[in-house]
């Protein structure tokens, strides 16, 4: 796995909350999408992602907290129906994960043993995933997602 520990910038996003296994997130991009039907598109520039806030190591799955979003670049409003969010800029390390979503645990036990031989920690703060391209035009085998994981030098 490519790791590029990088300065990501502050993102606002337009998110749809959901507690329980972070592989069944998927239902709330479902209503996400039905929230976003009436535009009929997703706005200039706007990028989905999942947000991602629980260790879930030591988070029982049933409490796990995630977010399905979509950015939504100012000045444009973040429909209701929709809890507006920041996600914080900072240093991130962060990977590109090439193929189906199921293997995404896999990649991030992957990106979180990185950051460890990096020296580095993650501080416990969102995580997220941002999709590069759409589920819906390629074969799962080619899904791009970026995966990145805020992080700080080890204490000494």
């Amino acid at each position: 796995m490519d790791v590029t520990i990088k300065d990501q910038p502050e993102l606002r996003v337009g998110t749809v909350r959901h507690i329980g296994p972070y592989d069944r997130i998927s239902q709330a991009f479902e209503r996400l999408g039905s929230l976003m039907a009436p535009a009929r598109t997703r706005p200039a520039g706007g990028q989905l992602l999942a947000l991602y806030y629980d260790d879930p190591q030591t988070t029982p799955a049933d409490r796990l907290r995630s977010d399905a979003a979509l950015t939504f670049p100012p000045p444009l409003e973040v429909p209701a129906g929709l809890i507006e969010r920041r996600v914080p800029a900072g240093r991130y390390a962060c990977a590109v994960h090439v193929g189906p979503y199921d293997q995404l645990p896999k990649a991030w036990a992957s990106l979180m043993e990185d950051i460890a031989t990096r020296g580095l920690k993650a501080t416990g703060g969102v995580s997220y995933e941002l999709y590069l391209n759409d589920p819906m035009s390629v074969p799962s085998s080619q899904h791009r997602t970026e995966l990145c994981a805020p992080v700080e030098p080890q204490s000494a």
